[in-house]
């Protein structure tokens, strides 16, 4: 267990040095300029060349050079676009709203998931089956802003039981949380109903029915931990990507979250907002992919993760 958290956080500057280079090539080939004020008065030629050489725009190099000297001091750089403003200060605002919201939204998921699932798999054929595979049906198939709407439109609107949008107390993240969660609570609840309904033949559960347990209790604390285990890959990346928000989400709510900072910069070339996004969500990744690794010696001890 030790060696593969050591391992993986030695690979983690290897890794987010190739995400980096990756990242930066694509942002350096695009058109235009951060330096562009669209809808504004351009700057002179003079100030844009002073510009230019200040922030190391005109040289791969040098904006290499000057960039990781800056984030090894833990400083990623000037937003380009939002002027007075620091990347790390628009981080500093924008992603505690964005994982906020993505830790409410992965409760969801794993809430609702769960629930779907193993009601699916211990009536299989039941009106709670069909809700099961309903509830599939609707978070694969709808795209975020519609169902986004629609939530507005009934409790926000119609009901008037919680608020339209903004960040607030806790009634503003119910309907942005379950907006966000219900796409990965459809895929929980479908590998929790596979998993259960191989599990529910197997022969160790037998066993413990024969040893005297309840058939709930054989379900849920036997054949639920295993059937977890491909409910945990998918909760690696999954995680990373709610923790870090949904532009269409937060856009919908009107939430102060990363996403939104994060599609302006690349539609004004901010690279260096760009970069300081792009390298704290494969960060996030790596971390939640390295924790899957570490809980899966916990529901499956057979499993070897060094």
């Amino acid at each position: 267990m030790l060696h593969l958290i050591t391992s993986r956080l030695l690979q983690l500057p290897l890794i987010l040095a190739v995400v980096f280079l990756v990242t930066f090539s694509l942002v350096w080939v695009m058109p235009g300029s951060p330096l562009d004020r669209k809808g504004e008065r351009q700057l002179a030629p003079e100030v844009r060349r002073a510009m230019e050489s200040r922030y190391n725009l005109n040289s791969r190099t040098a904006f290499v050079t000057g960039y990781l000297g800056g984030l090894a001091r833990g400083d990623f750089g000037p937003s380009l676009q939002y002027r007075g403003r620091t990347v790390a200060q628009i981080l500093g605002r924008g992603l505690p709203v964005s994982m906020s919201l993505g830790v409410a939204a992965l409760a969801v998921a794993l809430l609702l998931g769960t629930l779907a699932g193993v009601a699916g798999a211990l009536r299989p054929g039941s009106l709670l089956d069909g809700g099961s595979l309903g509830l599939t049906l609707i978070g694969i198939s709808l795209p975020s802003f519609v169902t986004g709407t629609v939530l507005l439109v009934v409790f926000a609107g119609l009901l008037r039981w919680l608020p339209t949008g903004g960040w607030g107390g806790p009634q503003s993240v119910v309907l942005p949380a379950l907006t966000l969660g219900l796409a990965p609570a459809a895929y929980i609840a479908r590998l929790i109903r596979l998993g259960l309904a191989d599990i529910m033949t197997s022969d160790y559960l037998r066993t413990a029915r024969a040893k005297g347990a309840s058939h709930h209790r054989a379900v849920f604390r036997h054949a639920l931990k295993v059937a977890y285990l491909p409910v945990l890959s998918f909760l690696g990346p999954a995680a990373a990507s709610v923790m870090t928000g949904s532009f269409v989400v937060e856009k919908v709510f009107n939430l102060p979250g990363v996403g939104e900072y994060f599609v302006q910069s690349v539609l004004n070339k901010d690279q260096f907002l760009i970069l300081g996004i792009v390298l704290v969500y494969a960060t996030l990744l790596i971390v939640f992919n390295l924790i899957v690794d570490v809980a899966y010696t916990w529901l499956d001890p057979r499993i070897s993760v060094g």
